[in-house]
């Protein structure tokens, strides 16, 4: 059973609002550098010295992530057995074995029969084992992963000195860490100096952030969440641009990524068995009570064989007598039972059903790495996804121009389409007709010229290279195209040779110098060189401060006039417009007089030359700047999840979004893609991840109605909302690709990482990973998974079903004291391989169209209905009265219904006889007639008793032959729950009516085979005894019609009953 429910939680994983390592760090990001030197006893300028550096590692350790000692593969095996099913099957097998040891001892011809039996079952259990051990053997992978994004090498100052390429692992807290483009963080650190006028850094995989963030050596607030500590490099972060002094603050475990390293290991060390697991443990252990009960019954209707006594001359017994060989039958019977009553073919079915579906979910982008997840997506009661790459296409996009109109205060807006880095996906609306006017053109060439992104086309997808908003503006050119007075036209067709419209502006205005962006001006500028040689400054960068550098403006047919306070308003009310609608805006802007730089062509030589090499002076160079226009981008949503998200309000499945990134770019997002609605007032529904972790109850909040959004979460807060739902009951999917979504997709009953986005950290967590990174590709997997489910819940209740009439069967046999009919190898074979291909034709069952039109099913949803298991018990009890029954049909009746089954030549005896065979060795003149059986002739000469055991073979083959027929015709009542075979016939699944045949075709097998006729104790059966089979065992389908008829009728008087109830007549 499953180890679910709050208690476990809160006993096995520690809360997230008490995060591991948080307790007592210095906040080296609220206090200043000088503050930080102090605390950690270094100087940024000599670094540690030798001496301190050893005891500081004796205190702190090496700089690297703890190996957690998976479990031992003896524990894993012994886990395995850690089942209800599994253990009545090893007890079982135990005893049968034994038992088979014991008769082998006496000699006979039928040892391998007997032995046959346990071997089989122990072999079962070993594959079991093997598969188990074999799946819970790749926890730990995440962990693994997760080192590999760790540096390896630091460039330190120790004692003074810049020591290159120092082994990550040794570095300690205090030590001073020199950081360039391209280098990954080897810890957490304090920014201390910047070396450039800018340091960016990648880590959104950390934090869910969709760009590089600008990182500065300023203090924040102590509380300020992970994406807030903009003075901190994190471990296995990436520079992307700027070079920086840093201290380090925290190594190994004790970093973000360590705790994401702690929270991953203990979320591995809870994973809960799937709802379908947690269903069949149940049943398990209602079967281990059902069985146990049978067996003392049965054990109490035959207690009188097992002594025996005399009465002298009086009431009081005398001359006790135990019988062993009947003790150890009625063994065999409880064994026989346990066969019955068990399964055996079930896993195997399940399996193979799962692997299927894990084939017809590839075929739609998702990839199950484990295969209950193929089942559990299909209770899936909530998902929770992240945005960026999930639910937007991770991809920077143009969404919005505004350019200058005819006049000071008027502007144009065009709006933009596309999503991705394709410059042919989209086009721009209202475009002007006759060409581009001069103060497109201006924006078009900042655009292009002040850039350096590229876009490349790799794999049928185009990836940026470079700032994503960057690539976004390349990728704007190349839709608005060239002036009609360019002599190159082939860039009108984007498609034919990529940024060729970038291309030909950068070849008309040859880029010769480059002001860097900065913190402080928010801007980035280049001087060009034009054909003819005049040089000129191009700008780009936030609207406002470019505003307030611009004394002027151009307008739409080129000319140039003054920014004055009305321009300036219209041009504030655009931004305002567009950054409340969550659009990232860049303003334009140029300089034509430069007078510095008429000569300068990037010599080094050149005085103007030095200018450039200070950043301080780039504000002064781009003032008395003329503003061109701004446009606004995004990261816009997919243009399927709309309609995805529709599905899942449809289908009963909530949608929260948690993400990393600010909260007003969200909540547009989300309102846009339908979790929210536009008039929905979402101020209790769109909180932060900081807000949420302090509400009083976070589980009242968790369980409103609709769609919710959280905003700047960090790994604990997401690793908090999917405890708390999976303790509210909720079946919860999480999607995630960073590093900072590993312990929540861990943690969630099935965690769904990105494909072409995602970490590896990410995927090895992960149970399915999506190879698009769609979330339109979770809801086409949730509803294969719920026909997955429901084709399973037929052949659980087919293969239950059947063992009902097995275990039926039995009882019977005991209870009226004839012989026994069914063997355990028998069952086993009926169970394992008789029934495997109609239960797995059963998953092949075509889906329920409205199948997303209905709630997901409760957790606590019975596999088996009350009014399913008396059905189920009505047609048991008929297979065991047919089995038995023509058992003794046998014994006692030469024809019956007209059937002629004297042919063989066997004697016949009385019921009596046959409820009483073990006193036949007391029976005076009782004699048997040779009769044929298969190829032989069995004689009973030197023991007529040996009828009752040797001699019903042949009825023990038309015992098994009548449970092999019924369990192929209830496979076809199986095929749906409650419609009758008339509505849905059996061709509805052709490949049912194969699996019967090869099915039948198995039974003949082991019928005409020699060899496998004697291992399983049984020989070949003729024409009438055929007949006689297919009379006895058809009525099954009959029977199961009148119950489904009686099923749908009573269903059908209810909610006749129901809507009369609910049309209470007026009152007047």
């Amino acid at each position: 059973m499953g180890k679910g429910g709050e208690d476990y939680f809160k006993r096995e994983l520690p809360s997230p609002r008490a995060p591991i390592h948080e307790i007592e760090t210095f906040p080296a990001w609220a206090k200043e550098v000088r503050e930080c030197e102090k605390h950690f006893k270094v100087s940024r300028i000599s670094g540690l010295n030798s001496w301190d550096i050893e005891k500081r590692r004796q205190i702190h350790g090496f700089n690297e992530l703890d190996k957690h000692d998976g479990p031992s593969i003896w524990s894993l095996v012994l886990d395995q057995f850690n089942d209800t099913l599994v253990r009545i099957l090893l007890a079982a097998a135990i005893i049968s074995f034994v038992l088979a040891w014991y008769d082998g001892g006496e000699g006979g011809g039928d040892e391998l029969t007997a032995f046959v039996e346990p071997l089989v079952i122990f072999l079962i259990l070993i594959v079991n084992a093997i598969v188990g051990v074999w799946q819970e053997n790749n926890a730990e992978k995440a962990l693994e992963a997760l080192k590999e994004i760790q540096s390896e090498n630091a460039t330190v100052i120790r004692d003074g000195d810049r020591v290159p390429n120092l082994p990550a692992k040794e570095l300690v807290p205090g030590d001073i860490i020199e950081l360039k483009v391209g280098d990954k963080a080897p810890a957490d650190m304090r920014v201390v100096e910047l070396i450039s006028s800018t340091l960016r850094i990648e880590q959104g995989s950390l934090t869910g952030e969709s760009e590089a963030v600008n990182k500065t050596n300023k203090p924040v607030p102590e509380d300020a969440d992970i994406q807030g500590k903009r003075c901190m490099v994190f471990a296995g972060t990436t520079v992307v641009n700027g070079n920086c002094i840093c201290l380090v603050t925290q190594t190994g475990m004790a970093t973000e990524i360590g705790k994401i390293h702690t929270q991953i290991h203990f979320a591995s060390q809870i994973e809960e068995d799937t709802p379908l697991k947690k269903k069949l443990n149940e049943f398990a252990e209602a079967l281990t009570k059902i069985i146990g009960l049978t067996c003392a019954l049965v054990w109490i209707i035959n207690v009188k064989y097992f002594f025996s006594w005399e009465f002298d001359n009086g009431w009081w017994p005398k001359n006790f007598k135990f019988s062993f060989e009947k003790c150890t039958y009625y063994f065999e019977i409880a064994v026989a039972l346990a066969v019955a009553a068990i399964p055996e073919g079930l896993p195997a079915v399940i399996t193979t059903c799962l692997a299927l579906g894990t084939r017809k979910m590839a075929q739609k982008n998702a990839l199950v790495r484990k295969l209950p997840s193929v089942e559990t997506l299909g209770c899936t009661t909530v998902i929770c996804s992240d945005k960026t790459g999930t639910l937007t296409t991770n991809q920077m996009a143009v969404a919005k121009i505004v350019a200058m109109g005819g006049a000071a205060a008027e502007i144009r807006r065009f709006k933009v389409d596309g999503t991705t880095y394709n410059p042919s996906d989209g086009r721009i609306h209202d475009w002007p007709a006759g060409g581009m006017d001069p103060n497109l053109k201006m924006m078009a060439k900042i655009a292009a010229v002040c850039n350096d992104a590229g876009v490349a086309h790799s794999e049928h997808k185009y990836i940026a290279s470079g700032m994503p908003t960057e690539a976004a503006l390349k990728v704007l050119v190349e839709k608005m195209g060239l002036p009609e007075e360019s002599d190159d036209e082939t860039c009108q067709s984007p498609s034919d040779i990529l940024l060729k419209c970038c291309r030909d502006w950068k070849r008309s205005e040859r880029r010769v110098g480059t002001l860097e962006f900065d913190r402080d001006r928010k801007s980035m500028g280049v001087i060009v060189s034009s054909q003819s040689g005049h040089k000129s400054l191009l700008v780009k960068g936030a609207v406002e401060n470019l505003l307030e550098r611009s004394t002027s403006v151009q307008l739409l047919d080129g000319s140039v006039v003054e920014l004055d306070q009305g321009s300036r308003k219209v041009i504030l009310q655009a931004l305002d417009e567009m950054s409340t609608g969550a659009l990232r805006c860049l303003g334009f802007a140029y300089k034509d007089a430069i007078p510095d730089f008429e000569t300068y062509n990037g010599d080094e030589d050149h005085p103007a030359h030095e200018l450039l090499l200070n950043p301080s002076n780039y504000s002064a160079i781009e003032s008395d700047l003329t503003f061109v226009g701004l446009v606004g981008l995004r990261d816009p949503p997919r243009e399927e999840v709309s309609g995805a998200i529709k599905d899942c309000k449809v289908a009963g499945i909530r949608v929260m979004v948690i993400t990393g990134d600010n909260k007003s770019t969200a909540e547009a997002i989300c309102r846009e893609i339908g979790v929210f609605e536009p008039e929905d007032d979402i101020s209790l529904k769109s909180l932060t991840g900081k807000e949420f972790m302090e509400l009083r109850d976070p589980k009242t909040h968790l369980r409103q109605t609709g769609g919710l959004l959280f905003s700047r979460a960090e790994p604990r807060h997401k690793q908090e909302i999917v405890r708390l739902l999976k303790e509210d009951g909720e079946v919860v999917a999480m999607t995630g690709d960073g590093v900072n979504d590993a312990p929540a997709l861990k943690l969630a009953d099935i965690g769904i990482a990105m494909g072409i986005a995602g970490t590896e950290v990410a995927k090895e967590a992960s149970d399915m990973v999506l190879a698009d990174d769609n979330f339109t590709t979770i809801v086409a997997a949730v509803g294969e998974g719920r026909a997955i489910y429901n084709n399973m819940k037929a052949f659980i209740r087919y293969m239950i079903s059947s063992n009902i009439g097995e275990v039926a069967s039995i009882f019977l046999t005991a209870a009226l004291g004839v012989p026994e009919g069914l063997i355990p190898v028998q069952l086993l074979w009926v169970n394992l391989v008789t029934d495997g291909p109609p239960a797995t034709a059963l998953g092949f069952n075509p889906p329920d169209r409205e199948i997303m039109k209905k709630s997901p099913r409760r957790s606590d949803d019975s596999l088996i209905s009350p009014w399913t298991l008396f059905r189920y018990m009505v047609i048991g009890l008929y297979v065991g009265i047919a089995t038995v029954g023509i058992f003794i049909i046998w014994y006692t009746s030469g024809s019956f219904l007209g059937i002629d089954l004297s042919d063989d030549g066997h004697t016949l005896v009385t019921y009596s006889q046959l409820a009483n065979w073990g006193q036949c060795s007391s029976w005076e003149n009782f004699t048997v007639s040779p009769f044929t059986a298969g190829a032989h002739v069995l004689s009973f000469d030197t023991n007529p008793c040996d009828y009752f055991k040797r001699g019903k073979v042949k009825a023990t083959t038309l015992s098994l032959s009548v449970l092999v027929a019924i369990e192929m015709f209830n496979s076809l009542n199986a095929l749906s729950e409650d419609t009758s075979l008339l509505t849905m016939p059996p061709w509805a699944n052709p490949w049912l009516l194969l699996a019967m045949s090869i099915s039948f075709g198995l039974h003949f097998l082991i019928l005409y085979v020699p060899f496998l006729a004697h291992v399983f104790g049984i020989v070949p059966l003729n024409l009438n005894e055929w007949v006689l089979v297919l009379v006895v065992a058809f009525p099954v389908i009959l029977i199961d019609e009148v119950l489904k008829f009686a099923g749908r009728c009573s269903r059908g008087l209810l909610k006749s009953r129901t809507k009369k109830a609910l049309k209470k007549p007026k009152i007047e």
